[in-house]
């Protein structure tokens, strides 16, 4: 199952076209986060997270729509990875 993750940082922003762009790429669910980059708490990538079985795909539209840093990126994809689950960014291959 491919689940999806939009995420903006500030209210004035919307995950509408994240969103559009994961489903259009076969997400079936996408969970949405509003929340500051600078906030490492962000409880709609950790219920993707939880979400995700052996064989399952976490989908963003870019990779900056996931991490702030190299380090959270590497932190996050090692969570993907022990749950036996890929990543895949729709603009980076």
């Amino acid at each position: 199952m491919i689940h999806g993750y939009a995420w903006v940082s500030t209210d004035g922003q919307s995950v509408e076209m994240q969103r559009d762009q994961l489903t259009a790429a076969g997400a079936a669910e996408v969970f949405r986060e509003v929340a500051s980059g600078a906030k490492t708490n962000r409880p709609a990538l950790a219920r993707a997270i939880r979400q995700l079985d052996a064989g399952d795909v976490l989908l963003v539209s870019r990779l900056d729509r996931l991490a702030r840093s190299t380090r959270d990126l590497l932190d996050i994809l090692a969570q993907i990875s022990e749950r036996g689950a890929a990543f895949r960014s729709i603009a980076e291959a």
